[in-house]
């Protein structure tokens, strides 16, 4: 079962993005363009991201 954690490998803030493309198994990269449109378009992907980086927990593993 795939549970969904920050990365912390693939970390450029907290590592939502690096976290949720590890989940998808996708490139971090897309995860990150599609973040950066939210941000544009929509307005809401600053709080997005903040509420995320508080509710994803922290990867158990190094």
């Amino acid at each position: 079962m795939k549970k969904l954690y920050l990365s912390k490998n693939d970390k450029k803030l907290c590592g939502v993005c690096g976290g949720l493309a590890e989940y998808f198994e996708i490139d971090p990269t897309l995860i990150r363009l599609l973040w950066v449109l939210a941000v544009i378009f929509a307005g809401a992907g600053i709080l997005a991201y903040i509420i995320a980086a508080i509710v994803i927990p922290k990867s158990p593993e190094a």
